[in-house]
């Protein structure tokens, strides 16, 4: 979920075409990402909690989540992974490089997804949870209040 998020956070959505000649003055204005629209309007960026596999992330981050290439960006493969270890001195297990390339293939499907404008988070901070307990307590009652009619 952490590395779904990011990637929702760093996509930059496209903009609706417009025929306006507005539009045009539109265009040539840089798109920001969801992260640098947040940090300019002074709002923390919160992620979901990473509880184990943090080091993981680091790592995917490090040597970068996607690769560019000819045809736009694609998943990180093992050779990438390889490369990248064996420079920085890592040994990796081979659950954790599955892992990175796993890590790597959610990251780019989320970013391809979220580039649509109204392309809701895949995580929520608890705030804005709605709490379910609640909510089932409410649609019981509702029922109960259906039943006596």
């Amino acid at each position: 979920m952490y590395v779904r998020h990011a990637a929702w956070l760093n996509a930059v959505p496209e903009r609706p075409a417009s025929k306006s000649a507005k539009a045009g003055k539109d265009e040539q204005r840089p798109q920001l990402s969801r992260r640098e629209v947040l940090e300019q309007a002074g709002r923390d960026v919160e992620m979901p909690p990473c509880e184990w596999g943090i080091h993981l992330v680091g790592y995917l981050f490090e040597f970068g989540p996607t690769l560019a290439t000819g045809m736009g960006s694609s998943p990180v493969t093992a050779v990438e992974i390889q490369a990248w270890s064996g420079l920085v001195g890592i040994r990796l297990s081979p659950w954790e490089a599955r892992l990175l390339m796993r890590l790597s293939r959610d990251y780019l499907n989320e970013a391809h997804k979220a580039t649509a404008e109204g392309t809701p988070a895949p995580w929520q901070p608890e705030a804005h949870q709605p709490d379910k307990v609640l909510a089932a307590i409410e649609q019981r009652n509702a029922f109960r209040n259906l039943a006596q009619l």
